[in-house]
């Protein structure tokens, strides 16, 4: 009997990895019902991180009410189960949060992502694991850093917390920049958050002058560990602030799933995500579920809602390499969920797994 490993990244703005996942396991039920399929949500740290821990730990959900990018107060969600807290930081402090007009990385905050670093130690949750994805911030986690102090500090000062002292911090990001400088968080990722070049510049700046001096008052510097960059710098704070260990977030979210035992018995597998292209095989999450499957010589199959640069994707090791879509299909109607969910769906109800 094949067996048949599902592991879809979610179409930004369109399905859920769950949704994506959930419309190839229909078709496959339809074409080849005998297969066991085994699914599988993923997350590399951004949208869909919180979800996709769920459907590994289990656990509870957990509201809080946090301050948004932009002060306002908001529901919030993580994850507990155990004394483990799973934190999406975009709950908080996501680009999501806010309209175009409202993108401002100047004056947006990570506070809200600090208000729920401290609920979870208030619950005894003893590690905390962040995906740094999809932020609206860039900051350097000095918002999130402040919410803390003001929860735990009693004159006021980092110094003074002593609530994190056995709290171990696991941060997942697949965003290997430093804080400053040209492949830094402001440069690299400011602007489409709605910086300018000015700001690009200033926020720069304002970057430098803060890992300045936290490292003379630390003794030690963090700024250009891998990560650091991530998320408007919020990786950088974790790393300086709170000692935290960094992990690319697929790989973090396979191993939690024992993705290599599931791999030994597998016949297949299927990966995805909203658009492929070279990119992709620059550590975005289809490569690092092709990474492992490879070593195990299942093959790799990729499907997505825009393709380019098939053959450079074919010459990676993805086996075949799919576009969802039917040609004829105008945009506006290829992104509606229900028409993605359609399409995927009968991608494999057709029995694609015979043809070439």
């Amino acid at each position: 009997m094949k067996k048949i490993i599902i592991a879809i990244d979610s179409l930004k703005g369109c399905l859920t990895s769950n949704e994506a996942n959930r419309a190839a396991a229909d078709g496959f039920a339809l074409s080849m019902p005998e297969a066991e399929v085994v699914s599988i949500p993923v997350s590399d740290g951004g949208e869909g991180w919180l979800e996709a821990f769920k459907g590994v730990l289990g656990g509870e959900v957990v509201d809080v009410n946090v301050k948004d990018p932009m002060m306002r107060t908001i529901m919030a969600q993580y994850l507990v189960k155990d004394d483990t807290a799973v934190i999406e930081i975009a709950k908080a402090s996501g680009l999501t949060l806010l309209t175009a007009e409202e993108r401002n990385p100047m004056v947006a905050t990570s506070y809200g992502t600090g208000q729920l670093v401290v609920d979870a130690v208030r619950r005894g949750c003893r590690h905390i694991i962040v995906g740094l994805g999809g932020s609206a911030t860039s900051d350097c986690g000095i918002g999130m850093l402040r919410a803390i102090i003001d929860a735990f500090a009693r004159h006021g000062s980092w110094d003074d917390v002593r609530e994190l002292s056995h709290v171990h911090f696991t941060i997942a990001t697949d965003v290997t920049n430093p804080l400053c400088g040209e492949k830094g968080a402001a440069h690299v990722f400011a602007p489409q958050k709605g910086a300018t070049q000015e700001q690009v510049l200033a926020l720069d700046a304002r970057a430098r002058r803060f890992a300045e001096v936290s490292s003379r008052h630390m003794g030690y510097d963090r700024q250009d560990m891998p990560g650091a960059g991530a998320a408007g710098g919020l990786g950088y704070a974790f790393l300086q602030y709170m000692n935290a260990e960094c992990r690319s977030g697929i790989d973090l979210l396979l191993d939690s799933v024992h993705f290599d035992t599931l791999l030994q018995d597998a016949s297949l597998v299927i990966t995805g995500e909203g658009s492929a292209d070279r990119q992709t095989l620059m550590g975005k999450l289809p490569f690092g579920i092709l990474q492992r499957a490879k070593k195990h010589h299942v093959p790799t199959w990729l499907i997505a809602g825009r393709i380019s640069d098939r053959e450079a994707l074919r010459d990676a090791g993805f086996e075949r390499v799919e576009c969802i879509n039917p040609p004829d299909v105008p945009l506006d109607e290829a992104v509606k969920p229900e028409t993605a969910k359609r399409h995927i769906r009968e991608l494999f109800r057709v029995g694609l797994y015979l043809t070439e």
